[in-house]
């Protein structure tokens, strides 16, 4: 079984740092270099577990379904954090789940990707997880194709600060497989008792549950798979998409799908087999999306990843699925994720914070409030509670009333 062993980016990057510096002899650079930590396969699903909580470094995406929140730590695993208490959310567990950026949860049974695989887990007990099965190759675009050994994992990265002076000869760039390397010359990185039966996924997921069925987004690829056997998933059907696609939204028996081009929208009336009914167009830009009854809601921005030059909000009249019309749209600093509960929008615009809108006139939305002094990713709206993920950790605040809305506790990242 081949996985992500090494990142076709990190290949890109030392080309381009090598072609930067070949000619410039003499010259001293700093640099940082990530060597992979590898273990067997076997080992990997073996330690596919709950364990002790885990700082939180690097979140992801969000899930939350009942008192629980399930939140990913990218490429590492799922943090389990107990949200009984709003005001006061306890981080009780990690799942090691190497290769993990995306989840869903459906009853008892937590779905993740471990890079190509698909692994289902029983949660009845979510501080002693179960590993019930793993479906292999379900997600070929998390294979990169710079296998080294075949039968092992990238599990963890260690860190190298370093600086060179280039003299030019013959032997100066060593041989870098295995390396991802950045040069600051060239780039910067900086009990589910009450729950309801499928749990609430953010704007930014790839993954959506709708009825029995999981549907899955790859880069190009729409997934869909049979979980009418919660803790037995089967993977029954692909879909060939456009390239760029970045997310998944479920609404009633329709998924909008967001990708850098445009906004999809498909029919699962038939669930196993997703029919496209329209299509709304925009220029190449990162893309989430929402929807309710009679909207569309999608956040455009730019980026390295994202290239184009908007931001803003497009809001898109879907009430004819087969031919969305464009009604409004307002200007955004670099809008991400986003979510809506009855008439209010939450937005989050990257370091501008959270805005809240009244989005009651589609026409004419209006700011009610907006949380600065924090950069945001993505955002659950749900029965008062906005759970927002920030670069400084997760916040959750209270906006029971929407005039006076206040946070009620934050869960920090560790640096």
């Amino acid at each position: 079984m081949k996985k992500l062993l090494i990142p076709f980016l990190s290949v890109i990057i030392i080309f381009v740092f090598n072609s930067c510096v070949k000619d410039t002899c003499g010259h001293t650079y700093s640099y940082t270099w990530f060597e992979p930590l590898y273990k067997t396969t076997a080992e990997v699903r073996a330690n596919i577990k709950s364990g002790t909580a885990k700082d939180i470094k690097a979140p992801g995406k969000l899930y939350i379904i009942g008192n629980y929140i399930f939140l990913n730590e990218i490429n590492k695993g799922v943090h389990i954090i107990n949200n009984s208490n709003p005001a006061a959310p306890v981080n009780e567990g990690f799942i090691d789940i190497p290769g993990n950026i995306d989840i869903a949860v459906k009853g008892n049974t937590l779905y993740a990707d471990l890079y190509t695989d698909l692994v289902a887990l029983d949660i009845s007990n979510p501080l002693n997880v179960v590993k019930t099965k793993i479906v292999d190759n379900v997600f070929p675009h998390r294979y990169y194709g710079f296998a080294a050994d075949s039968s092992k994992i990238i599990y963890d990265w260690v860190r190298h600060d370093t600086t060179l002076t280039v003299d030019c000869s013959p032997n100066q760039w060593m041989q870098t497989s295995g390396v991802f390397m950045l040069s600051s010359d060239v780039s910067s990185n900086k009990n589910l008792a009450g729950g309801t039966p499928s749990g609430i996924a953010g704007s930014m997921a790839r993954f959506a549950l709708m009825n029995n069925y999981l549907y899955t987004v790859g880069e190009s690829q729409l997934k869909v798979i049979d979980i009418s056997g919660e803790q037995n998933p089967v993977v029954v059907n692909t879909v060939n998409l456009s390239w760029g696609i970045e997310t998944i939204y479920p609404f009633k028996d329709k998924l909008f799908i967001g990708s850098n081009s445009g906004m999809f929208i498909f029919n699962v009336a038939n669930p196993a087999v997703p029919v496209q009914l329209g299509a709304f167009s925009h220029a190449r830009v990162c893309d989430p999306v929402i929807a309710d009854d009679k909207y569309a809601y999608i956040t455009l921005r730019n980026g390295s990843k994202c290239q184009g030059y908007l931001n803003e909000l497009d809001i898109v009249d879907i009430s004819n699925l087969s031919s969305p019309v464009l009604v409004s749209k307002f200007d955004m600093t670099n809008p991400q994720g986003l979510s809506k509960d009855g008439g209010l929008l939450f937005i989050c615009d990257g370091k501008d914070g959270l805005k809240v809108y009244n989005a009651g006139d589609v026409k004419n939305i209006q700011l009610k409030k907006q949380i600065f002094n924090f950069e945001t990713y993505d955002v659950i709206a749900y029965n008062g509670i906005a759970m927002v993920i920030a670069k400084d950790g997760l916040y959750q605040f209270s906006y029971s009333d929407v005039n006076n809305i206040k946070q009620l506790s934050k869960i920090s990242i560790t640096q």
